[in-house]
C-alpha cells in the first residue's frame, strides 16, 4: 500500500554555502536565473572581520537568505556569529551528512559547490547552536569541568610522585589532600623525612592508623622528589582558586534562568551545578527537539539500530554525544541511583538485569526525559512516583504467581488457603 510521502522538494531560491578553513574561506551562492537556470558565484574570502564584513554585504545585494557551513573545528564559530547578528538564516551542519562523492576532485571550490547544491535542495539538517546568552553560559561551565580535570590530572601526578619516591600515604589516607595529608607533603617539602613526626600530624580519625602511617611514609624520598613536590600542591590551590571564581561567575549568569534551574534540581542526582550545566548544554527553548525522543538522540543516549537484510548489526550501542551533558547526565545518574527514590527503584531492578552500566545510562536517559518535559511547559513540576510505583502496578494475581515459581523452583508444594 502506497503512503504519501511528506518531502518537500522547494528549492531554496538564495542560497549560500561556506567552505571554512582557518585563514581563508570559499563562498558558493547559488540564485534563481533566467528560466529555470540557476546562477552560480565561487569566491574566497578572508577569516578576517573586515573581509567577512564585506562578504556579509555581498550576500545582501545578492538577496541571500540562508547560509550554510560545516563544523570545522572552531573556525566557523566567528563567521557563523557574525551572519547571524547580520541576520542571515544561519545553518551549521555535520560534516559528515555532506559526504564528498567518490572519485571526483575533492578542493575547497568543489565542496563549497557540493554543499550549496545539497542544502538548496534542502537535504541537510541544522546543528543545534544555542543563542548568545546560552552560550556564554556554556563557555563557563565547559571551562570549570575542564579545569576540574587538570585539578584531578595534577593530583594524580602527586601520587605518582609519591609512589616513585616509595611513599605509600594514598593507601592509608583515602584523600592525600585532605587537611592532614596537605601538612604531611607540607613537611616533606621542608625536609622533615622521620616517618614518626611525618606520622604524628595525622588529625582526627586519622590518628587511629598512626603505625600503617608510619610504614607509608618509610621511603626514600629525596630534595629532587621535593622540588617537584613544592610546584605540584601549588598548582592544584590555583586551579581551586580558578573553579571557585567560574562557580561564583555561574551562579551570577544562571539569575535570569533561577527558575528553571529550582525546577531541575527537584530531580533527584540534579544540584544547582548540574542544572546550570544542563541549561547551558541544552539551553531553555525545547522547539528545536520536537520531542523527548529528539532530544535523547540528539545527546546519544538512545541505542542506534543497525539493520541489514533483516539481520540487527552491532551492538546497539548509542556512539557519542555531547561529552559535557552525558558526563553531568552520569554523575546525575550516579546520584539519583543512591537515592530511595523512582529513579533510584528503577536503577536497582535494571541493574540486577542489565548490569549496572546499562542501568546507569537508561537512569540518565530517564532524567534527560524529565528535563525535556520541565523545560517544554513551564508550569510543569516533578513529582516523584515513589519507590514503591512498580510493585503497586503489579496485580495481585500476579504477585502470587510469582511467589508460587519461586517456592515452587525450591522444591516445595505450594496450596492456597485464604486467611479467615
Amino acid at each position: 500500500m502506497l503512503a504519501e510521502a511528506r518531502d518537500n522538494e522547494e528549492i531554496i531560491e538564495r542560497i549560500a554555502a561556506l567552505d571554512v578553513g582557518k585563514a581563508e574561506l570559499m563562498c558558493c551562492v547559488r540564485v534563481p536565473g533566467a528560466g529555470r537556470r540557476r546562477l552560480q558565484e565561487v569566491r574566497p574570502y578572508s577569516t578576517m572581520t573586515r573581509s567577512l564584513l564585506a562578504m556579509a554585504d555581498h550576500l545582501h545585494d545578492l538577496g541571500v537568505t540562508r547560509v550554510v557551513m560545516e563544523a570545522t573545528s572552531d573556525y566557523w564559530k566567528p563567521i557563523f556569529y557574525l551572519l547571524e547578528a547580520g541576520g542571515f538564516e544561519t545553518w551549521l551542519v555535520n560534516a559528515r551528512d555532506v559526504k564528498h562523492l567518490p572519485g571526483r576532485p575533492k578542493t575547497d571550490r568543489l565542496d563549497a559547490v557540493w554543499l550549496c547544491k545539497v542544502a538548496e535542495r534542502q537535504m541537510l539538517r541544522p546543528s543545534f547552536v544555542p543563542p548568545p546568552e546560552i552560550r556564554r553560559l556554556r563557555d563557563v561551565t565547559r571551562y570549570r569541568i575542564d579545569l576540574v580535570n587538570e585539578r584531578t590530572a595534577e593530583k594524580n601526578r602527586v601520587e605518582k610522585l609519591l609512589e616513585d619516591a616509595c611513599i605509600k600515604l594514598s593507601v592509608v589516607a583515602s584523600d592525600i589532600f585532605g587537611v592532614s595529608g596537605r601538612d604531611m607533603m607540607a613537611a616533606l617539602i621542608a625536609g622533615e623525612r622521620d616517618p614518626k613526626r611525618l606520622a604524628q600530624l595525622a588529625r582526627s580519625r586519622m590518628r587511629a592508623r598512626l603505625g600503617p602511617l608510619e610504614e607509608a611514609f618509610t621511603g626514600r624520598f629525596t630534595d629532587h622528589h621535593a622540588f617537584l613536590l613544592e610546584r605540584m600542591p601549588a598548582r592544584v590551590d590555583a586551579i581551586d582558586a580558578d573553579i571557585a571564581a567560574l562557580e561564583a561567575k555561574v551562579e551570577e549568569m544562571v539569575l535570569p534562568f533561577a527558575r528553571a534551574t529550582a525546577r531541575l534540581d527537584e530531580i533527584p542526582g540534579i544540584g544547582p551545578t548540574a542544572a546550570a550545566v544542563v541549561l547551558a548544554e541544552i539551553g531553555l527553548d525545547m522547539g528545536r527537539f520536537p520531542t523527548a525522543g529528539h532530544l535523547v538522540s540528539w545527546a546519544r543516549f538512545a541505542p542506534g539500530v543497525k539493520e541489514s537484510a533483516g539481520k540487527k548489526k552491532g551492538n546497539a550501542g548509542t556512539g557519542h554525544g555531547n561529552r559535557y551533558l552525558a558526563r553531568i547526565l552520569g554523575e546525575a545518574a550516579v546520584g539519583a541511583a543512591r537515592t530511595d527514590t523512582f529513579l533510584g527503584e528503577r536503577y536497582r531492578r535494571l541493574a540486577k538485569r542489565r548490569g549496572k552500566k546499562k542501568a546507569l545510562v537508561a537512569i540518565g536517559r530517564s532524567i534527560l526525559i524529565i528535563i525535556w518535559h520541565l523545560l517544554s511547559d513551564p508550569d510543569t513540576r516533578y513529582l516523584d512516583l515513589g519507590p514503591d510505583f512498580h510493585d503497586k502496578r503489579v496485580g495481585d494475581d500476579r504477585r502470587k504467581r510469582n511467589h508460587i515459581r519461586q517456592l515452587e523452583a525450591l522444591g516445595y508444594t505450594v496450596t492456597l488457603t485464604p486467611a479467615a
